[in-house]
């Protein structure tokens, strides 16, 4: 079974009253962090709980040593989705407004955790289903707690360490999936300090989309992806961001697409500027 798997509006519909079914809304806007929260409040796909980016998604932030977002502890996360009732066995659908980046999220940290079967994120989000016409409700589902037995995998991270001492060995494909007035350095509304990696790529998380927010085809994902290893083997690839979450919208893409799961980055460009002794381009 693939490791990235899209799901449609019509076929969560016909889902929706599977007893193992566990949907979970994952609304976040960096903005304004209690977004989510309200947005589940007013409305959400029935039988879906809340996950939010930095209570649920993310660990404490230490001032000077991690970046934004940094991993949740996994036993606090581990308890959080038992606790909605998640079982080993559960299929999961997770969504956000449409982009899929704070779904993305979710999905790589279900990876993190050995949820590797049956997790799906909704193509086009909660925008895709107004669109098409499904429920929405205010009620919010009660379910038994569950049994998700979770063991962290960290073979899928890259330490900052770890990436100092590869930046200038050949085999690092370094993929920044934030925008390119950020990755240039000229514009940075987010972080005290502007640039990008030393020898990393552009790759937008939003260039995975088409333009009614779906996920391109996987044929389509992997040209764009191949332009960046230009022949080099996959196995090159690590993602980065400003926080560590819209690397892993590429990380879904480049599963999507066929390609191994690559390593993240987690602590990404938020993390990198804590220690002035690392390099920055521009």
């Amino acid at each position: 079974m693939p490791l990235a798997q899209l799901i449609d509006t019509t076929q969560l519909t016909a889902r929706l009253a599977q007893p193992n079914l566990r949907i979970f809304d994952c609304r976040f806007a960096l903005e304004d962090p209690g977004y989510g929260s309200r947005s589940y409040q007013q409305g959400h796909i029935p039988g879906s709980l809340f996950l939010d980016l930095e209570k649920d998604l993310s660990g404490p932030v230490a001032s000077g040593q991690t970046g934004r977002h940094p991993l949740p502890q996994p036993e606090r996360l581990i308890e959080r989705l038992r606790d909605a009732g998640l079982n080993d066995d559960s299929e999961v659908v997770l969504y956000d407004d449409g982009p899929g980046a704070f779904a993305a999220r979710a999905w790589w940290l279900l990876t993190w955790l050995g949820k590797r079967e049956g997790v799906y994120l909704l193509d086009g989000g909660l925008n895709a289903w107004r669109d098409a016409g499904g429920a929405v409700t205010n009620e919010v589902a009660d379910y038994p707690p569950g049994q998700f037995d979770g063991t962290p995998d960290n073979d899928l991270l890259v330490s900052a360490q770890q990436l100092m001492e590869r930046l200038d060995q050949p085999g690092l494909t370094l993929l920044d999936a934030r925008a390119l007035p950020r990755f240039l350095g000229e514009q940075e509304p987010i972080d005290p300090v502007a640039g990008h990696i030393p020898g990393a790529r552009c790759v937008p998380f939003t260039g995975n989309l088409n333009a009614s927010g779906r996920f391109l085809a996987p044929d389509q994902l992997r040209a764009r992806f191949n332009e960046h290893l230009e022949g080099r083997s996959p196995n090159t690839l690590v993602a980065y961001c400003g926080s560590g979450v819209t690397a892993c919208h590429n990380l879904f893409a480049l599963c999507l697409a066929g390609f191994p799961l690559p390593k993240l980055y987690a602590g990404s460009w938020s993390e990198w500027i804590t220690n002035p002794s690392r390099p920055v381009a521009r």
